[in-house]
C-alpha cells in the first residue's frame, strides 16, 4: 500500500512538484490542515530520498507564484519548507539533540509516566479519541501523516498521556517514509515545547476540539475508523456519549483518559519541572 501511495523516483517527484505549484500552492494556506482535503504538496518523501532539493522547489514556486516572496500566494508553504531547513541547521550547530537532549534544558526534568499500555494504544490507534486514532492508523498502513495531525498525535503523547517524546519521535521515524532526523525531532521538541521556538508547555491540544475543527464531517475519522461509520455525523468526535444515549455497544474503546483532568496535571508536571535549580543536560547542546 505504501509504495502505491508515492513514487519515490526524480521524475514523478518533479511532476508533483510542478502540479502542486500550478494548481495548489495558492490555496495551501486555506486547505493545508484539513486532513480529509488533498492540500498538501505531499513532497516529504521526495525530499527526504533526495529526489527533490529545497532549491528546485524554490525555484519551481517562483515560476508558477512569482509573488510567494512578497507573502503572496505560496508563501506559507515557503514558510514550510524553510522550518525544514531550519531544523536541520540546528542539528548542526546543536549535533546533541540527535541524542535525545531537549534544546530547553529544564524540560529534561519533566516527570515522564511509564505506562507500556497507553503507548502502545497510541501507536495502535486504540486511544478513544478519534482524531488520534485515525491519524495513527493512515501513519500505520501508508507511512505518511498530514503534518496537523502529526501535531494532533504528538501533543496526546505528551501532554494527555505525559508520556516521554522521545518515544514517539523514535515511534514516528521507524514508520514515516518521509522520515528526516532533523525535522522529525524539531517536529517533536516543538510539540513537547523542549525545542527552540517550541510550542509553550501550557499550550496544549484539546483532541475533540481539534477533530470537530480540522475534519468537521468525520469524512477523514470514518475513512480509517470503519467502526464508526454508524455514528452520526455530529456525534463522530465523542462517540461514547452517543453510544451511552443509544444504549449500544461500538466496536471502539472509551477514552483511555480523561482530557481535562490530564491537562491539570501536565501543567503542574511542567511548572514542577521547571523549579527545579538542577540544571539539566540539555541546557549545552
Amino acid at each position: 500500500m505504501i509504495a502505491s501511495c508515492f513514487a519515490a523516483d526524480e521524475k514523478s517527484a518533479i511532476a508533483r512538484l510542478r502540479g502542486f505549484c500550478q494548481q495548489k500552492a495558492a490555496d495551501y494556506e486555506q486547505q493545508r490542515d484539513l486532513p480529509a482535503v488533498e492540500g498538501t504538496s505531499r513532497l516529504s518523501p521526495c525530499l527526504a530520498v533526495g529526489a527533490l532539493s529545497p532549491r528546485q522547489c524554490l525555484h519551481r514556486l517562483l515560476v508558477e507564484q512569482p509573488r510567494a516572496l512578497d507573502g503572496e500566494a505560496g508563501a506559507v508553504w515557503l514558510n514550510e519548507l524553510i522550518w525544514r531547513e531550519f531544523y536541520r541547521h540546528l542539528m548542526v550547530y546543536y549535533p546533541n539533540l540527535c541524542k535525545g537532549r531537549p534544546f530547553i534544558g529544564w524540560t529534561d526534568n519533566v516527570a515522564w509516566l511509564d505506562d507500556k499500555s497507553a503507548l502502545q494504544a497510541w501507536q495502535r490507534g486504540q486511544t478513544g479519541f478519534p482524531i488520534v486514532d485515525a491519524a495513527m492508523r493512515q501513519l500505520n498502513a501508508t507511512g505518511w501523516m498530514h503534518n496537523r495531525l502529526r501535531m494532533i498525535v504528538a501533543s496526546f503523547l505528551v501532554k494527555d498521556l505525559r508520556i516521554d517524546w522521545r518515544l514517539g519521535e523514535r515511534y514516528f521515524i521507524e514508520q514515516l517514509i518521509d522520515g528526516d532526523l532533523a525535522a522529525n525531532n524539531g517536529g517533536w521538541q516543538w510539540a513537547a515545547s523542549t525545542g527552540t521556538d517550541a510550542a509553550p508547555y501550557f499550550r496544549i491540544f484539546n483532541p475533540t476540539t481539534q477533530g470537530e475543527r480540522f475534519d468537521k464531517a468525520g469524512r477523514f475519522i470514518r475513512h480509517w475508523l470503519p467502526e464508526l461509520a454508524g455514528v452520526p455525523e455530529k456525534a463522530v468526535h465523542q462517540p461514547w456519549l452517543w453510544a451511552e444515549k443509544q444504549g449500544v455497544k461500538l466496536d471502539y474503546p472509551r477514552p483511555i483518559v480523561d482530557h481535562k483532568q490530564a491537562r491539570l496535571e501536565t501543567l503542574a508536571a511542567w511548572e514542577a519541572a521547571r523549579e527545579l535549580k538542577t540544571p539539566s543536560p540539555g541546557d549545552e547542546p
